[in-house]
């Protein structure tokens, strides 16, 4: 028997037939002799509705009564997909994430997993049931309050639960088919990737791809957690996201939670049954994508996808004295406000002032704080001015053939040179380039760089739902 946790979005538990599909689904799972533990996220946009009830009330809502509405959503859809797995003559058990043992900090809206104790879903388990957990959601110990993960939650603590209880393996459903070379709202023509590494999904998940959460896919890195990612809409083989290394399982979300097996029985999927549970694994390999018109080989250079990014704006501190420590003294007080900082840039110094500009980006919604603080450490600092930019957007290319290819930052470059795509900004890891550009040109520069590569399927791709969630 193999223990199998599968996460369902809102977009797959929208409506009530939609909740019946998935209740079939799960049922599915479990008649394959599997059990099976279910995280759900709320119904269709109903965070969302939620939220802007809260803002109606009060422009700045009480984040721990936000926290105590917004776990509602999952309250509701957990219960009636257990309703509807009890109408098939299964027993279904839902639980709240404190019912399920999901402990984490003390932070409102974003909080961070610390210990997970999932001894009631455990004992469901033993008992031939069929375990259905709020996702997005958990409690702290220290003030007895609910909390809730942030956006992508529901995805944290599918994998929380499948480290927890050394499952065999994790489930993302989603209205897309898997994990894609690009979006294919922007990208018609982009194709499904078989399986891909964690470390190639961490930077597309950084870099704007939402299939998965990136806090979701270091949990599941880090405690050896095998993800596969699928379409709730049809029973199609998505994408195996494979874990190279199996790291130390302290540091990511708290340290209370024990690591999965992370390798998977080849055996137990078998071609053409209804969602049998675990996919054929093999052995992990990168996937290769290459030109349709190029041959095949281990020599050419080996792109997984390319994600783009439209969150992120840019500030410039103008006129920075170009000495040592400014730099120093400029991100720390950025780091005070808890901001996020991606790309930096340092230009040159002028001969003439001596005198510099930094440019850096950083998530909008922390933009407005970041510049209010850097005004009042002006004086100290010395800089001439701030500018402030949140009409950029960010593409990335992602792979890990970039380590031993050259030709690559080439024919990115080239291919946006091309198309008339001006450069702001680049950053570059191992497996990695990103650039920024105008928000209105990064969806063009997705299709043009996708097509650069050879990433570009005979046909579209088909999008179910039409959220990617």
């Amino acid at each position: 028997m193999a223990l199998i946790v599968q996460k369902f979005g809102g977009s797959s538990v929208a409506d009530a037939e939609s909740i019946k599909r998935v209740a079939k689904r799960i049922v599915e799972t479990r008649k394959a002799g599997n059990e099976v533990v279910v995280a759900v996220s709320a119904m269709g946009d109903s965070t969302d509705e939620l939220l802007d009830l809260a803002h109606q009330v009060t422009p700045i809502p009480a984040p721990r009564e936000l926290d105590m509405l917004l776990t509602a959503g999952e309250r509701i859809s957990m219960a009636l997909l257990a309703m509807s797995i009890k109408s098939m003559g299964h027993d279904a058990r839902s639980f709240t994430g404190s019912q399920a043992g999901m402990i984490t900090d003390a932070r409102h809206g974003q909080a961070r997993i610390v210990d997970v104790t999932p001894g009631r879903v455990r004992s469901a388990l033993d008992e031939g049931a069929i375990a259905i957990v709020a996702g997005f959601q958990g409690f702290n110990r220290g003030t007895g309050d609910i909390t809730t993960l942030g956006r992508g939650g529901s995805d944290t603590t599918a994998v929380a639960l499948a480290a927890a209880l050394g499952a065999d393996v994790c489930e993302i459903y989603t209205d897309v088919d898997g994990i894609f070379t690009a979006d294919p709202r922007v990208v018609p023509r982009a194709h499904k990737i078989d399986r891909i590494s964690s470390e190639e999904m961490l930077e597309l998940a950084a870099n704007g791809a939402k299939v998965l959460y990136i806090r979701a896919v270091e949990y599941a890195r880090r405690h050896g957690v095998t993800l596969h990612v699928r379409s709730s809409f049809n029973n199609n083989e998505g994408t195996i996201v494979f874990n190279e290394t199996v790291p130390d399982a302290a540091g990511i979300e708290g340290s209370g939670v024990g690591g999965g097996p992370g390798i998977l029985n080849p055996g137990l999927a078998q071609p053409g049954e209804p969602n049998a549970g675990i996919p054929n694994l093999g052995t992990p390999t990168t996937p290769s994508v290459t030109s349709e018109n190029s041959e095949k080989s281990v020599e050419e250079p080996l792109i997984v996808g390319v994600a783009a990014d439209l969150s992120e704006a840019k500030i410039t501190v103008v006129g920075v004295p170009d000495i040592p420590g400014k730099a120093a003294q400029i991100f720390n007080i950025v780091a005070k406000t808890g901001a996020n900082i991606d790309m930096i840039v340092q230009n040159v110094s002028a001969a003439a002032t001596g005198l510099t500009d930094i440019s850096f980006t950083l998530p909008k919604s922390e933009g407005q704080l970041v510049l209010t603080t850097l005004t009042a450490e002006q004086p100290d600092v010395g800089f001439a001015s701030l500018q402030y930019d949140d009409q950029i957007g960010k593409l990335a290319l992602v792979g890990a053939g970039m380590r031993t290819n050259a030709g690559v930052s080439a024919k990115l470059f080239t291919a946006l040179y091309e198309a008339g795509i001006n450069i702001e900004m680049i950053s570059t890891s191992e497996i990695r380039i990103s650039v920024v550009t105008r928000a209105d040109t990064v969806n063009d520069a997705l299709r043009v760089v996708h097509t650069a590569f050879g990433l570009d399927s005979d046909t579209d791709a088909v999008v179910h739902g039409g959220t990617g969630r």
